[in-house]
């Protein structure tokens, strides 16, 4: 029989570094993971981080996760995961340009959206008013619980012991989030911060008073991005909005006119997709010149002085800022209250709401270890139990939980 070397006995050459600017994060000098682990020979410390995201089973579930369109009768519209990978292609780009970390980046996007509900943000908008009198619900605590506690594949650890970068930027992203003293800001002052996030950071401090990496807010802006620009795409293709209602919004009137003028008679297919990819195009090199400008005018010199800054180094113009604000304000009344939608986040709402009520007041509806589990505890930690097993759930197996335990589901389409 064959004898394999151990993996120990293999000589491998040191891991090249790539070019970085100097306000990139450096993986070689990563603050490093709440258990430690011995260095990957073949990968840098957020190639390692992004490979675990990817084999989580937290990640595969974004497939059949709504993220506005419930996917049941057309394929072709967006879920969690295609519009993550779609994040990740954006932030990987956006972080090459501006010499910053691209694994980082990519690893950040791709977990960016793990603590998500099934249902979109309606999963999301009943949870937390289901948990009220235990916590609440924010979905990126919940994405650090996963990374942190919920994924059981490691013998040593329970959840993915990411790097601290990845969890300060997933925690992050969206700038700080206490003052020095620890006082609440933006809106974090009004709802509080989340006892997931206070706890964890008592193990291994996060620096909630400061803003992320540049790593993490270009996959914050990458987010935005990309879920303008494919939310507009498939509402299109969904026969919500049409090209005349898109000029409503001048930025996005000038794409259509300037497609119309360079391709007249060109087929609506793809006059769509013409139209969107102008407006990736635009808001990426527009992100990378003003986060340019932003660096190199505020002498930033490490990543840690793009922490220590009192705004975002990594960011919009003021002109593709107020562009960004008019396409939201376009989509929410347009698309995100559309009649359609409403009806059916109305239906997905109930179902979430169902499941919650029926799981807390019957555990021992719950399948396997968690109903024994939610019935020799706390009220509170029956909840938490319960929170975590709706939250993970596809929008497909909510359904089929609901038909389980109500003998109906409603339809979604």
């Amino acid at each position: 029989m064959a004898e394999f070397p151990a993996a120990s006995a293999v000589t491998l050459p040191a891991i090249p570094a790539p070019p970085l600017a100097p306000w990139a994060t450096d993986f070689r000098q990563t603050r490093g993971r709440l258990f430690a682990e011995s260095p990957s020979p073949t990968r840098t410390e957020f190639q390692r981080d992004r490979d675990r995201i990817v084999h989580s089973t937290a990640f595969r579930r974004l497939a059949h996760k709504t993220q506005v369109f419930v996917p049941l009768e057309v394929d072709h519209f967006r879920t969690r995961l295609t519009h993550t990978i779609e994040v990740a292609q954006i932030a990987r780009s956006i972080a090459r340009s501006l010499g910053l970390d691209d694994d980082l980046a990519e690893a950040l996007a791709l977990a960016h959206d793990l603590g998500h509900t099934p249902f979109g943000h309606t999963g999301e908008d009943v949870l937390e008013v289901c948990m009220e009198r235990w916590g609440g619900f924010d979905h990126n605590a919940q994405a650090l619980r996963i990374v942190t506690r919920l994924e059981s594949r490691y013998a040593r650890y329970d959840g993915l012991n990411l790097t601290w970068e990845m969890l300060e930027g997933l925690v992050k992203h969206n700038g700080p989030m206490t003052t020095r003293d620890g006082a609440p800001v933006a809106r974090y002052a009004k709802k509080g911060i989340s006892g997931e996030i206070l706890e964890y950071d008592l193990r291994q401090p996060l620096e909630l008073w400061s803003y992320a990496s540049a790593e993490a807010q270009t996959a914050a802006l990458a987010d935005d991005i990309a879920y303008n620009t494919h939310d507009i795409d498939d509402a299109l293709r969904a026969g919500l909005i049409d090209f005349e209602a898109m000029r409503q919004v001048e930025f996005l009137g000038d794409l259509v006119r300037e497609v119309e003028a360079q391709y007249p008679g060109l087929d609506r297919q793809r006059t769509i997709h013409e139209i969107t990819r102008r407006l990736i195009t635009r808001f990426v090199e527009d992100v990378i010149a003003e986060s340019l400008r932003r660096l190199r005018e505020t002498g930033c010199r490490s990543a840690a002085d793009v922490r220590g800054k009192a705004r975002a180094m990594v960011a919009f113009s003021p002109v593709m800022e107020r562009a960004d604000k008019a396409i939201k304000g376009f989509l929410f009344p347009n698309v995100y209250r559309h009649p359609t939608i409403v009806v059916i986040r109305r239906n997905a709402a109930d179902v979430v709401e169902h499941l919650f009520g029926r799981f807390m007041e019957d555990p021992t509806t719950l399948p396997g270890g968690r109903a024994q589990a939610a019935t020799e505890c706390s009220e509170a930690d029956r909840a938490r139990i319960v929170c975590d097993y709706i939250a993970g759930m596809t929008d497909r197996f909510a359904l089929s939980e609901h038909r389980r335990l109500f003998g109906d589901a409603p339809d979604l389409r």
